[in-house]
């Protein structure tokens, strides 16, 4: 023990304790040991026991990079157990192989077994196929050569309607037209890569009715609506106020006329020609695969998926609107919407369409996932107007899950969220090229690979590290033809 000062003070010990012989300094303290326990069995170790700093509520995905504590998130736990977010939906980005598919197919796996059903409304690569089967679930493959759909299909709605009645019918209805009218409007748009006018929209609504009312036993297709059309009857040319002039009619229906034919041939083939060869079921899991379009026939890739997007949320709809009617069983559904970027750059107004098509009148009951490479796909467009609803999606997105992203991306991220300058360059940091391995004489994986920000406005962020396990390897393999040589 230290001799008293002259004033009888005896010095304080620092931390370690004193350093010399005899002064009993500790070069390494150990770290205590930890336990993790809910609050009813460790209340009695009160006041040594502390909170958690990750959530415990949701799948489990992976650990905190800074304790090692496990990691659980997903939007709709978060949402409706945890009550962490106010939008039951994440935003996942980063650059691509660094894990993105992967994180959102642990999610789905383990939402599945809370009995929450996943839908993939179109997987462009694939990535999700394998998980589907092996959840027994349904795949549904569309391609040339490999399936039809048709946009004037009101699909599952018009099944649904014949059980309803009242208020419920005709909103289902409603909203099944609309979805027609916008799905149509938007396939137009992109493939004349210019918006629809409002003449024009009038005019395919009208067109909608005239074929509803003549095809009660099965949907018509585009060629019956360009027939309607060509004879253009007095529901359809009053709104293009020709004033019983058929020249004038013909000019203001000639546009649309054009476009129409145009999705029944050339790039798009007979892809919308044809009643949809297999109507969308979500009533298990699904996935609608697009693989076999190559990345080469962008138009009809694009096309599709935006197709794909209108007939799952219509098909949701009307599984709502039977529930809340107590003619089906109450359920809840994950939705995967991936390759979003695809479709909002490939042409102007598409924003909005994208925004009406994926909207579900009764939200609860929806979980959703989006997933883009960076916020640069939303704000790249063309027009200011776009752009800024393109944004809103980020903004509106419950919580956003942010993988490797290069350093000029980070800008664009904290308009959206706040990021601190330690989050800032972990995230640029995960983005680098991968080193290479000289004792494996192979290139090492990315240092960002599997690893996410996990951001909800402005409070911290929480670096995880997504770890798989051997049971799910076998549906997580995006790279089979790269692993599948020759006599194997």
């Amino acid at each position: 023990m230290s001799a008293p000062n002259s004033l009888g003070e005896r010095p304080v010990p620092p931390r370690r304790g004193f350093a010399g012989r005899g002064g009993g300094r500790v070069s390494w303290v150990a770290a205590p040991p930890e336990w993790r326990g809910t609050t009813a069995q460790v209340c009695g170790l009160w006041p040594f026991a502390g909170g958690a700093g990750s959530p415990m509520v949701g799948v489990p995905v992976g650990r905190d990079l800074r304790t090692g504590e496990t990691v659980c998130s997903d939007p709709i736990s978060w949402f409706q157990r945890a009550g962490l977010i106010l939008n039951p939906s994440v935003l996942v980005m980063g650059r691509p192989a660094l894990g993105k598919s992967t994180l959102v197919r642990r999610m789905a796996t383990g939402l599945a077994a809370y009995g929450i059903l996943p839908i993939v409304a179109g997987d462009t690569k694939p990535d999700y196929v394998d998980l589907v089967i092996a959840m027994g679930g349904h795949v549904v493959n569309l391609a040339r050569g490999q399936g039809t759909l048709n946009p004037l299909d009101p699909g599952a709605a018009l099944a649904a309607a014949r059980q309803l009645t009242g208020t419920a019918r005709r909103r289902l209805l409603a909203d099944a037209h609309g979805r027609r009218v916008t799905m149509v409007s938007a396939l137009v748009t992109m493939n004349r890569q210019a918006a629809v006018s409002d003449v024009e929209e009038a005019v395919i609504a009208a067109c909608l009715d005239v074929l509803d009312e003549h095809h009660t036993e099965s949907p018509a297709t585009l060629v019956e609506m360009l027939e309607v059309l060509s004879e253009g009857p007095e529901a359809v040319r009053r709104l293009t106020l020709d004033r019983g002039d058929d020249g004038r009619y013909r000019a203001a229906v000639h546009g649309l006329e054009s476009s129409i034919a145009a999705l029944l041939q050339g790039a798009m083939g007979d892809t919308f020609a044809h009643p949809t060869s297999t109507p969308v079921n979500v009533n298990g899991p699904l996935c609608i695969d697009i693989s076999g379009i190559p990345d080469s026939d962008a138009k009809l890739k694009v096309a599709v998926l935006l197709a794909c997007w209108g007939e799952t949320f219509g098909a949701l709809a009307a599984a709502q609107a039977l529930a809340d009617a107590g003619k089906a069983p109450p359920r809840l559904w994950f939705i995967v919407l991936d390759e979003l970027w695809r479709v909002l750059r490939s042409g102007p107004g598409l924003v909005e369409r994208v925004d009406s098509l994926t909207r579900l009148n009764r939200q609860e009951g929806v979980g959703m996932a989006l997933v883009i490479h960076t916020l640069k796909d939303l704000v790249s467009l063309t027009s200011e107007e776009d752009r800024t609803k393109a944004k809103g999606f980020a903004e509106r997105v419950g919580y956003l899950a942010i993988g490797g992203v290069p350093a000029g991306e980070v800008p664009l991220i904290q308009d959206v969220v706040a990021l601190s300058g330690p989050e800032a360059e972990l995230l640029a940091h995960w983005a680098d090229p991968p080193g290479w391995d000289v004792r494996a004489g192979r290139e090492a994986d990315p240092p960002g690979r599997g690893k996410f920000l996990l951001k909800v406005g402005g409070k911290a962020g929480i670096p995880i590290q997504l770890q798989m396990v051997d049971a799910e390897r076998h549906v997580h393999d995006t790279n089979k033809r790269w692993h599948t040589r020759a006599g194997d």
